[in-house]
């Protein structure tokens, strides 16, 4: 039986990416974008329900078999745009939309607000902006990533001593997911090691931020957008907890949709993927 993705490696100038393709060579170009310290197979229920398409779903740098950015590089919210763009290039695709989840859909805001002119339509899957933090924050902030940075050689990634045991520890990560959708992250996230597995990722990506945007910098990115904006906001997700979310995104050109279920939706089972096609199909699919 054949898979219903192929997988490549995209060398670009800076770094090598791993992703999957799927649908037709022809079809409309769509990069498909994970959250933090997922993969590639975030989007293997979904992508295979949207027809038409030619997505190529990444692993970001750092991420399942993508490459670890270079000693003394960090892992900057604004690197990842740059690496989409590089994407995008090797494709030769002069205009491509972005369907992100989570940390996925933050970058793609980022890189639509800086070059609208590239970016077709945003299928955005429960996030928008970044977490933010004020000037007065700032020392503070970027105290604790230099104490973290300099701590980060003493610890040591979690061993596994059997695959199952890796699939329920991601069941209860920071954004939970469910048992089908734990094991499709830790197939392509895990690595057989000495004394059973680890998780392939960077463990640079755990280190805390130590810049982040104001609130203005990030709303600038939302306000510079001009092309069609679909969110998916999950009734038990992360952004619904969000403070201010209403006031945020109030008056904003942006199609709002609730969906049934959680961070994951799109992932975590079957009918929770066919609800999310059923909103971007005719949505990436219109001209």
């Amino acid at each position: 039986m054949s898979l219903p993705f192929e997988e490549v490696r995209l060398r670009l100038p800076h770094i090598e990416l791993a992703a999957h393709l799927y649908g037709p060579a022809d079809g409309q170009p769509v990069i498909a974008l994970h959250g933090w310290l997922d993969n590639a197979a975030s989007f293997a229920r979904l992508a295979p329900r949207l027809p038409g398409l030619r997505i190529v779903a990444l692993d970001f740098a750092g991420h399942g078999h993508s490459d670890h950015r270079p000693p003394g590089a960090s892992y900057a919210i604004w690197d990842y745009v740059h690496d989409v763009l590089q994407v995008a290039e090797q494709f030769g695709w002069q205009r491509f939309s972005l369907l992100g989840h989570s940390m996925g859909a933050i970058v793609s805001v980022l890189l639509a607000g800086a070059l609208p002119e590239r970016v077709e339509r945003l299928a955005l899957i429960d996030g928008l902006i970044p977490y933010t933090g004020e000037a007065d924050t700032a020392p503070q902030k970027l105290a604790e990533a230099l104490k973290a940075q300099m701590a980060l050689a003493g610890k040591r990634k979690p061993v596994y001593a059997e695959f199952e045991r890796a699939v329920q520890a991601r069941m209860r990560g920071t954004a939970a997911v469910s048992r089908d959708a734990a094991e499709l992250l830790a197939q392509r996230g895990l690595m057989p090691v000495p004394g059973g597995y680890t998780w392939r990722t960077d463990s640079r990506l755990t280190l805390p931020s130590p810049l982040r945007l104001t609130q203005a910098h990030a709303m600038a990115f939302v306000h510079s957008l001009q092309c069609p904006v679909s969110l998916l906001l999950a009734e038990q997700g992360i952004l619904v907890a969000q403070p201010h979310l209403a006031e945020l995104l109030s008056g904003l050109p942006i199609d709002l949709t609730h969906l049934p279920g959680g961070h994951h939706l799109h992932l975590d089972d079957e009918a929770g993927a066919q609800l999310v096609a059923d909103c971007f199909n005719p949505f990436l699919r219109s001209s």
